[in-house]
């Protein structure tokens, strides 16, 4: 065969390979000759510094092991400053909680303000000198000596609570609780304290001391909702932080520690004692002599009584929040911090809200075992016009209606039935309610009993555990496993509805395991009424600048309704619900000419009851229970919570058009009593308010007492020789005493407790 390349080429070839390898072996040869004569070099060098027995031993290996940890401690350090840093990224960190806002009603009457005010803060100088002694000598003594930590003080704190066994002294220093208030949540973590530590020395080097401490004035809750002392100044005491004398520094410095805790409008002594623990603080820190003081220990504060004021205090901290979270979105170049903000909030059906929770939790809160509740009232177009996050505002201001989260129980499963709607079923469709487990799990129905075939309103209407089950099994189809595909189906249709929470997959989904919040629940049944159309939620409704110009409008720039379901689903959905209340689990919450439909739930051990319902015009959500998950003492959906509903709505739709329901139909407008002019003349000044409305019964008490004048004018007419009687006689008027003959009206009704009853829910 002829070669293919040449002899000559072959032999070319192999003299350039030879090459090439005899190069590569000199260049690596040479090279570790030259590091060996480098590394020699080096060693000869550094044989001058040697040092060796005892000396190595004492100074040169621990200062080595000193090095090393200090550059592994550096780079955890800033791994774990990251974080801390990430709270910092953005360039106006010092005006992030620098909002001045204004909340007017949806009529446009004020109802409050959150955050600080800038246009006329007080000047660190003009401060009493008192006060920032108090501030300092209770807070952190050391502030213009530490860096921001206070490591002393920290230490201290430590071996105190250790002695203690328990926390007895905090050891944040001012600049650690300023970061905490500009950057971070109040959550008692690890991570939190870590992120603390390092935003406090971050702004050592970004503030002086001064602009340190006039921030942390400015900043710091102060209790009763106010933000910083001059706010708490004129709440507490009607006068600016200019004017308070020694003993009312005093007091404001104490609130810093607990401001819920020793808000003087709520416990005065409490209050009084912790200012005289400042007043000690101030002695030891040698601030002040005992002689100081002494005049304001014996002539404590006394705060402003504000018992008798109510403010939407839980409505008013959520419209901040959205608030400051609608500033967020505004042009980097918007400057403007002062804004004027109409809400959708509307107090009569706020104070009516407030009103039937205290009622209903003060007459049967201790029969149920019941010690808190949460309620929000929505209009359909996700308005929110009243919101309570809990009994007592000034016992905690933790809002339940917006950050809990608790089990819905049976008010979830209308998400269940509409997604049967959506896959094929009908209102009537039978369902089986007879035994069924996926795995290991068998739901059980509250009689543990069951009922054989059941339409699908009948299964809603007395709130059956087992269909919603099976129908989760029945939607998942052909599927591998059908229990857990229907579930992602539920889930799906719970999102369009409004429902952001996570929702975990567990068999027991459908009949309400997952948590939810007493806001998202409200506003996602907006949907049954609005024809299929989800809506979000918002208390927002105008947003001006203190100047009066128009910034921001729902109704233009919000977000707009979304069609989540087809509104002939919705529609039959409202049909099955309102079976639920004329007839079935909720007949409590059942309104006087008013379509209503609903649904009420119940979790397991009876640790949260439950009525989410609506009418053409509001949807509306109630939620008892207790804060530390206890159960209650068997309280059902049907009870407190219809009931509370009930309260609400019969004042929510006094004196206005009663819409209709698809699916249900109109209702009639409740007759409301028209006063007369003479009585209207006679209270220029009353609130505002629902109308009241006359019982049968106290109509027939007033016929009485009109009777019984009468018949007194004819007596005295008679009697009398020296004058005639006279022909005009007193009448009782109707609307003269509304509140005496009512309230004797439904006592009965009143005095009646709604006893744990074995229905189920």
């Amino acid at each position: 065969m002829r070669q293919i390349v040449p002899t000559a080429w072959k032999t070319k070839i192999r003299h350039f390979l030879l090459d090439f390898d005899a190069r590569i072996d000199s260049t690596l040869f040479s090279s570790a000759v030259g590091i060996r004569e480098l590394y020699e070099r080096f060693s000869t060098f550094m044989d001058r510094f040697y040092v060796g027995r005892w000396k190595r031993w004492v100074f040169i290996e621990p200062l080595s092991e000193m090095a090393t940890l200090g550059l592994g401690g550096l780079i955890l350090m800033l791994a774990l400053a990251q974080p801390a840093f990430r709270e910092t990224a953005d360039d106006d960190w010092l005006k992030k909680s620098d909002l001045a806002v204004s909340f007017l009603d949806r009529y446009g009457n004020p109802i409050g303000s959150r955050g600080i005010k800038h246009n006329d803060s007080i000047p660190l100088e003009d401060f009493p000198d008192n006060l920032i002694k108090a501030t300092l000598a209770t807070e952190d003594r050391r502030f213009y000596d530490h860096f921001g930590i206070d490591i002393a003080g920290t230490a201290r704190a430590l071996v105190t609570n250790a002695q203690a066994g328990g926390v007895r002294q905090g050891g944040s220093s001012l600049t650690q609780q300023l970061a905490k208030n500009l950057f971070l949540s109040n959550e008692r973590t690890i991570e939190r304290k870590v992120n603390e530590a390092f935003l406090a020395i971050w702004l050592e080097t970004r503030l002086t001391k001064n602009e340190i401490l006039k921030l942390y004035l400015d900043r710091a809750y102060m209790g009763g909702g106010t933000f910083g002392v001059d706010g708490a100044a004129h709440f507490y005491f009607n006068k600016s932080a200019r004017d308070v004398n020694l003993a009312e520094a005093a007091m404001l410095a104490g609130l810093f520690k607990a401001p819920t805790k020793y808000a003087p409008h709520i416990n005065l002594p409490a209050a009084r004692a912790r200012a005289n623990q400042v007043l000690d603080n101030l002695v030891d820190a040698g601030f002040m002599t005992e002689g100081q003081v002494f005049g304001a220990r014996r002539n404590p504060a006394t705060a402003v009584d504000r018992r008798e004021e109510s403010s939407p205090n839980y409505y008013l901290d959520w419209a901040f929040d959205e608030m400051r979270r609608l500033v967020a979105t505004f042009p980097k170049s918007y400057s403007e911090r002062v804004f004027v903000v109409r809400t959708s909030i509307d107090m009569n059906v706020q104070n009516a809200a407030d009103a039937a929770i205290e009622n209903q939790l003060r007459q049967f809160g201790r029969d149920y075992h019941a010690t808190q509740a949460a309620t929000v009232v929505s209009d359909l177009d996700g308005g929110v016009r009243a919101m309570v996050g809990g009994r007592d505002y000034g016992a905690s201001q933790f809002n339940r209606a917006v950050d809990a989260m608790r089990q819905p129980g049976s008010s979830f499963k209308p998400y269940v039935y509409t997604t049967a709607l959506l896959n094929g079923y009908k209102p009537t469709s039978i369902i089986n309610d007879g035994p069924v487990c996926i795995g290991n799990w068998c739901p059980q129905n509250y009689g543990h009993s069951y009922s054989g075939n059941v339409t699908l309103t009948q299964a809603i209407t007395h709130s059956i555990n087992v269909v919603p089950v099976k129908l989760s099994i029945a939607l998942g189809g052909k599927s591998p496993n059908p229990a857990k595909a229907g579930r992602a189906k539920i889930v799906e249709v719970a999102r369009r509805f409004g429902i952001t929470a996570p929702l975990l997959d567990t068999p027991s989904l459908p009949i309400g395991s997952g948590e939810v919040s007493v806001l998202e629940h409200a506003v996602a049944y907006v949907t049954f009424p609005n024809k299929g159309r989800s809506v979000t939620p918002h208390a927002v409704l105008e947003v001006r600048t203190g100047a009066g110009d128009l910034v921001w409008r729902f109704d233009r720039d919000g977000k707009k309704p979304l069609q989540a379901i087809p509104a002939s689903v919705a529609a039959d959905m409202a049909g099955m619900m309102s079976h639920v209340v004329s007839e079935g689990t909720a007949r409590r919450a059942a309104l006087d000419g008013i379509p209503t439909a609903g649904k009420t739930g119940t979790t397991n051990a009876y640790r949260d009851a439950w009525f989410v319902g609506y009418t053409g015009n509001f949807t509306c959500a109630v939620w008892y229970g207790n804060d530390d998950y206890s159960p209650t003492n068997r309280l059902t959906g049907g009870a407190m919570p219809a009931q509370t509903w009930h309260d609400i709505m019969v004042a929510a739709h006094q004196g206005i058009e009663i819409k209709e329901i698809p699916g249900i139909g109109a209702g009639t407008k409740n007759p409301a009593a028209v006063p007369s002019a003479n009585v209207a003349s006679s209270a220029p000044n009353a609130k505002p308010g629902p109308p009241p409305v006359l019982t049968r019964k106290g109509a027939d008490i007033l016929v009485r007492v009109e009777k019984m004048l009468d018949e007194a004018s004819k007596t005295a007419g008679r009697t009398s020789s020296n004058e005639p009687a006279s022909p005009t006689r007193p009448r009782a008027s109707a609307l003269a005493f509304p509140e005496s003959f009512a309230s004797a009206s439904d006592a009965p009704a009143a005095a009646a407790p709604a006893a744990p009853a074995s229905r189920k829910n």
